[in-house]
């Protein structure tokens, strides 16, 4: 039976790796701050990494496999990865495509030029702070280190409020702008198809970076807005509209309308990466429709309003913006 010391392991993407190892029969630890409470079965220790003394309930311990999905000062990778190195078998980082210089031209493999980062830094911006993250990984567990890059996260759980926004958005019905073109490639990768994969890829040895996505255009904004307004009782008179006329109006692509760029330099640098590599290491991606309708049903069983990070700002368009948008204001 597999060890897994999960960092986190209480919400989207930490819990549904700990769900997957527990499927796998494994034993689980996840080390967290006690916010969130873990699923059943799970092993839990209690510390604050930014804290003095926050890694004082990893004394001790001997693990297989590492997962840390720590998204903030590159340090508490630093001291963590330091603390396991000769106690763990195996460290995997998730981290992000937002590590590449930005704009990274399309069919950007996992060679593409990085922004600056160190294991040493405090708290900066998201690119630098997971860049540093990565590099701490691989300064104390060399080899042993796999860096999963993933792009856009969607699925069950999800609290950044981008596919719930929609799910929500579709349901209350009625004319809804829909950001064109509507075959605009979409990349992205469904947060348990990420989960399986980066244990898969932990439990195999590999090491360095992987970018962990779907291949682009495995939806389309078309087939991903369709599904939400299928799955949230058809309601929804989807009306697409031209992305210049949505930009020149003011919008703010994937914050007001969010997981949509506009064609473009931002949109290739984030939709249309060469993801390869992943797929020959056994990446497998579900259908968008399975995704959506997953991720409805977790929404309705917790009441409709799910739940936010406060470190994300919130997502959606105002509803009068959106009606002047369609001409239905008066």
């Amino acid at each position: 039976m597999k060890k897994l010391l999960m960092l986190g392991g209480t919400e989207f993407v930490g819990r549904a790796i700990t769900e997957d190892a527990l499927d796998r029969g494994w034993e689980v630890t996840a080390f967290h701050r006690g916010h969130h409470a873990p699923p059943p079965g799970v092993r839990a220790l209690h510390g604050d990494r930014t804290a003095p003394g926050g890694l004082d309930s990893l004394a001790d311990g001997h693990w297989d496999l590492v997962v840390d999905t720590w998204s903030g000062a590159p340090t508490a990778v630093r001291d963590t990865a330091r603390l396991l190195a000769g106690r763990a078998g195996h460290y995997t980082y998730v981290s992000t495509c937002s590590v590449y210089a930005y704009p990274a031209p399309p069919g950007r493999t996992e060679d593409g030029v990085l922004v600056e980062g160190s294991p040493d830094a405090g708290a900066t911006a998201y690119p630098e702070d997971k860049r540093g993250g990565e590099l701490a990984a691989q300064d104390a567990f060399g080899d042993r280190a796999l860096l999963v890059r993933a792009g856009l996260i969607l699925g069950p759980y999800e609290n950044v409020g981008r596919l719930p926004w929609w799910l929500g958005r579709t349901a209350r019905g009625g004319p809804t702008l829909a950001p064109g073109p509507r075959d605009l490639p979409m990349q992205y990768i469904d947060v348990r198809d990420l989960a399986h994969w980066t244990l898969d890829a932990a439990q195999a040895g590999l090491g360095g970076p992987y970018d962990v996505s779907s291949p682009s255009g495995h939806a389309t904004t078309g087939s991903f807005l369709e599904a939400c307004a299928a799955v949230t009782g058809g309601a929804a008179e989807l009306r697409w509209t031209d992305p210049e006329r949505i930009v020149e109006a003011g919008v703010e692509p994937w914050i007001e309308l969010p997981c949509w760029l506009p064609p473009g330099e931002l949109h290739d640098h984030m939709f249309r990466a060469d993801v390869g590599k992943a797929l020959s290491a056994g990446l497998k991606c579900r259908p968008v429709e399975e995704t959506v309708a997953d991720t409805w049903s977790w929404l309705r069983s917790i009441g409709g309003v799910p739940p936010q990070r406060p470190d994300r700002p919130a997502k959606g368009l105002d509803p009068e913006r959106e009606a002047a948008l369609l001409g239905l204001g008066g």
